[in-house]
């Protein structure tokens, strides 16, 4: 098992090592970075993943059992496709105000057919379900990149509002199914999504549990370690943006920063042979959450094992 999971892991990650050789820095990168870095400077994640009112009539309200809610994103980037949010919302037998888990997918994910089948777990069990299209993801997706190749690169600056915008969207839809009477939420989030659900978790209330699989915890490693972040590093290092450099973001956006407002709800999960997000770092995270919960699974970063795993351990500690 742990030779196919590195096999795969290394697949994975040398597509994304040769994806990434076609997004070049120019040698502003550094001077834009620290401008932006300044520009956000002493602001409190809160006020940093804001999350105004979405426009009125910019989605459609709960017509039916799966409808899709689109609206403007706060965060308006040069990508057309992205600057609008799209949830698919799979609506249960108790209606808009039963308790909703928002689904939040990992970076590059190619197909949303296994969600759509956790969906309709989730009904059955008599939650609504809202997968998320995030940033530069499915409906987001510039016409000429895979799917989520924009969300993480070493463009910093884009990569940063990105994440931005995933969390101060996510925070949206929260405002819109309360006014819908929803007041239950749940969280099924992995990898990326997990790294964007962590963050959530510190900004906004109401989760009756978060399951986070393989997050990204340590940013820093993410970039200059994981096996991942190859051609992200190589191209950080040429136009002279250092690890010291990026490293004053993080206390907007690692999640080692950010501590859950209720974090005795939070159930985290490792793959045992996972070389991008390593088991040591989710156990860190675990560590920094007191009242977390840990457990691992024979996988690499990559494989549907963890969240079979996870839905089982959610139903024995009686939370679906």
């Amino acid at each position: 098992m742990s030779t196919l999971a590195r096999i795969l892991d290394w697949g994975m990650c040398t597509m994304m090592d040769i994806v990434q050789r076609r997004h070049r820095l120019t040698l502003h990168a550094p001077r834009d970075w620290r401008m932006y870095v300044e520009q956000h400077r002493g602001l409190t994640r809160d006020a940093y993943f804001a999350a105004p009112k979405a426009t009125p009539n910019d989605y459609a309200l709960l017509a039916r059992q799966h409808t899709r809610l689109r609206w403007l994103s706060p965060i308006e980037t040069p990508w057309t496709e992205n600057n609008h949010v799209h949830v698919d919302f799979y609506l249960g037998e108790g209606g808009p105000s039963a308790p909703t888990v928002l689904m939040l997918h990992a970076l590059m994910s190619a197909s949303d057919v296994g969600y759509r089948r956790w969906a309709a777990r989730f009904n059955e069990r008599g939650w609504n379900a809202c997968f998320l299209h995030l940033p530069y993801h499915y409906s987001r997706k510039p016409p000429w990149t895979l799917n989520g190749e924009l969300a993480i690169t070493a463009d910093c600056v884009r990569t940063a509002e990105g994440l931005r915008q995933g969390v101060s969207e996510a925070r949206q839809l929260l405002d819109l199914l309360r006014g819908q009477g929803c007041r239950e939420f749940a969280l099924w989030a992995t990898s990326y999504g997990g790294w964007i659900g962590a963050l959530l978790l510190s900004v906004e209330h109401g989760f009756r549990w978060a399951g986070l699989m393989s997050p990204i915890v340590d940013v820093g490693h993410a970039i200059w370690h994981s096996p991942a972040g190859a051609a992200t590093r190589r191209e950080l290092r040429r136009v002279g943006i250092t690890e010291e450099m990026v490293a004053d973001h993080f206390p907007l956006v690692s999640p080692l920063h950010a501590p859950p407002l209720d974090p005795t709800r939070v159930v985290l999960c490792a793959g045992d042979h996972d070389r991008i997000v390593e088991r040591a770092d989710v156990e860190r995270l675990h560590a920094a959450w007191p009242g977390s919960e840990f457990f691992t699974v024979a996988q690499g970063h990559f494989g549907y094992r963890m969240m079979n795993e996870m839905w089982a351990r959610m139903t024995t500690n009686g939370l679906l």
